[in-house]
């Protein structure tokens, strides 16, 4: 239910739901909890603990790459030996791909570009769309595309992670290499099982994991960079150009395995508001950077000390007696890793659903305070079903690879994109200053993209098929909301029309209070116009309830509830969220009843007007039409969506042809 114009920022909601809805009784006898309750308690916290949470969290995607990304850029150099060019020349793009994407677009520029201390590139969409002051379908596509990308690469991130870790084991004992897929299967189902419980309760291992993990990359590198001290010359990018220049018939084949280098950069923007800038910039520059570059820098002076290693370059840095205790290290960042991108998933479904590009989803909150800790059945399953079945498609991390990168790298394109156009619509650059900026960047990025575009044969249509499917899916669901709420309109009652109507209506009234709930405050719902044609009453108090998602993370305590008394027995009532709250209109009604509104709950019902589409259209627009009504029926109930107290309910329902 999206609806323009947008006052102040504001779409309707499309609020999401606990499992367990609150009765409005029950809550007005209990403590309000402020609805910025994870903001603080987050700042509150030292930044050494949000430095520790944001190393677990934030980089614990990025921080997995070391295991396959120098090992891939190497085999696509086809070189059976590697020498001094082939292992200094990747090195060097290796180090300043993590400088220029990583350190100097997303922690430099994008950790700034937040919406109230919220990241994405959903968030980047809003701040493009508050900016402009207008919809834009373009913009609006690129926010769809960049969303769908990102599906794609929560498909790829837990196979190849988990995949490459588990391979591992065959280096302990051959033997083992047999039972590398079963393996991973059967923690990939296990970790998805078990997403129901949610993370709060091993959330506070993930930090000091992956602390010990970047030390031990970080250690594993100093000590093998004394087996060839000469490959700290790569960090020098002369290196990394002359590779290109003298290398051509690779280089482009190359570039695809260097950028998976930065894979899980976007979770640096992502999860800006789960830490904040300075403990992500922090964890970044003590110690996630350095124990990177020390790896990769370990790894290269290793292959030129022995080139039969290069086959297996991680794993082939620890030596034999370690061998275990690095292969079980791995695992469990694989795992973590996985994780962070499961729960990216579920938020960025969720952030999906609030900006009108889903239906309703039954979303699960799963740790008391923690507004990111959320499970959502229905993306969790279709993850899982999709991750099982790369795996067992491509069989091994290496495969896998060349599947992995052209979600990411659409991904960081988009993204660049986004943020020019924010630098050029909220007026801080012109636009030839902007696009001068990031003209470095995007080439670079750009570049890497189509390095990428090479292996669509070889699996990289997977991520393009799935962001494909899923961006059809957002834009079939965002036309079809449109045009209900079109088709709606031509019908529409204005309230201020319908109220000087009923001022000398013979309907009857009846004492309690009603709620109609209708998504734009502007007209009448139709639940009220068909009560009062098959039932001919009105109640004593008739409230027209509009539940609004604001275009910024969170609401504040003056943008919250407006009370605005209309004439006779009608009040309209507008309740207002941030994008990254979760509504819930039960207990909303604590801040209604300050604001003035006075209503005994015993007394009082609430109504619902239930569409029902009927697609109508011819050609590709009835495959759109059809794939919108399909998508509504999966919706999750509104009674539950809302927050509504089950038991003081009342449905009406009609057809809308679309």
């Amino acid at each position: 239910m999206i609806h323009d114009p947008i006052p102040r920022d504001v779409q309707p909601a499309l609020p999401l739901f606990d499992e367990e809805a609150l009765d409005i009784a029950d809550y007005l006898q209990a403590e309000t909890v402020p609805d910025d309750i994870h903001r603080d308690a987050t700042h509150r916290q030292g930044l050494g603990a949000l430095t520790i949470g944001a190393i677990g969290v934030v980089y614990g995607d990025i921080g997995t790459s070391p295991i396959y990304a120098f090992r891939e850029a190497l085999r696509a150099t086809g070189a059976a030996r590697p020498g001094a060019a082939e292992v200094l020349g990747i090195l060097s793009l290796l180090i300043w791909t993590l400088v220029l994407i990583v350190t100097v677009k997303y922690v430099f520029f994008l950790l700034r570009a937040d919406n109230r201390g919220e990241g994405g590139i959903l968030s980047l969409y809003t701040l493009v769309r508050l900016a402009a002051g207008r919809r834009s379908v373009p913009v609006l596509l690129l926010a769809l595309c960049g969303a769908a990308l990102f599906a794609g690469d929560a498909a790829i991130t837990p196979a190849i992670s988990v995949l490459s870790a588990v391979e591992g084991m065959g280096l302990i004992l051959p033997t083992l290499s047999a039972y590398v897929l079963p393996i991973t299967l059967g923690i990939l189902i296990a970790l998805f099982m078990v997403q129901r419980r949610g993370t709060a309760s091993v959330a506070a291992l993930f930090g000091p994991i992956c602390v010990v993990w970047f030390l031990v990359l970080a250690g594993l590198g100093v000590w093998h960079i004394a087996d060839a001290p000469s490959v700290l010359a790569a960090i020098n990018p002369v290196w990394g150009i002359s590779f290109l220049l003298y290398h051509t018939g690779v280089a482009f084949v190359v570039l695809g395995a260097v950028f998976l280098a930065v894979t899980g950069g976007e979770a640096l923007y992502a999860d800006l508001g789960h830490f904040g800038r300075p403990p992500i910039m922090l964890a970044w520059f003590a110690l996630v950077l350095p124990a990177l570059v020390l790896n990769y820098l370990g790894q290269g002076a290793m292959v030129l000390a022995a080139p039969e290693k290069a086959g297996d370059s991680f794993f082939a840095m620890a030596p034999e007696s370690s061998l275990p205790f690095l292969v079980g290290l791995a695992t469990i960042a694989t795992v973590i890793a996985s994780q962070a991108v499961i729960t990216g998933a579920f938020s960025m479904a969720r952030g999906a659903v609030q900006l009108g590009f889903l239906p309703r989803l039954r979303i699960v909150h799963t740790a008391e305070g923690q507004s990111g800790q959320i499970y959502i059945g229905a993306v969790n399953w279709l993850l899982l079903g999709g991750v099982l079945w790369l795996v067992l498609s491509f069989g091994s991390s290496s495969a896998l690879a060349s599947a992995y990168g052209i979600a990411v790298t659409g991904t960081m394109v988009l993204t660049s994109v986004l943020g020019v156009l924010y630098l050029v619509r909220s007026g801080r650059l012109r636009a030839p200053w902007a696009v001068l900026l990031a003209a470095p960047i995007l080439g670079v990025e750009l570049v890497f993209l189509a390095s990428n575009a090479l292996k669509i044969a070889d699996g990289g249509y997977v991520p393009v098929v799935v962001a494909a499917v899923v961006g059809m899916l957002m834009w079939a669901w965002w036309r079809g909301t449109q045009a209900v709420k079109a088709r709606v309109a031509k019908l529409a009652i204005s309230v201020a029309s319908f109220v000087r109507m009923m001022r000398n209506s013979s309907v009857n009234v009846i004492p309690g209070t009603a709620f109609f709930l209708t998504g734009d405050p502007g007209i009448v719902p139709s639940a009220l116009l068909h009560n009062i044609k098959h039932n001919r009453v009105l109640h004593e108090q008739t409230v027209l309830l509009t539940v609004e998602t604001l275009r910024v993370p969170y609401a504040t305590a003056d943008e919250r509830v407006t009370v605005e008394p209309l004439g006779g027995c009608f009040v309209r009532l507008i309740l207002r969220f941030g994008f990254m709250e979760t509504p819930n209109v039960s207990r909303a009604m604590v801040h209604a009843r300050a604001a003035g509104l006075k209503f005994d709950v015993m007394a009082s019902t609430f109504f619902l007007g239930r569409r029902r589409a009927v697609a109508t259209g011819a050609g590709w627009e009835l495959v759109l039409d059809r794939i919108y009504v399909a998508l509504s029926r999966m919706a999750a109930d509104p009674t539950d969506f809302y927050h509504l107290p089950r038991d003081r309910v009342v449905e009406l329902g009609e057809r809308v042809a679309i």
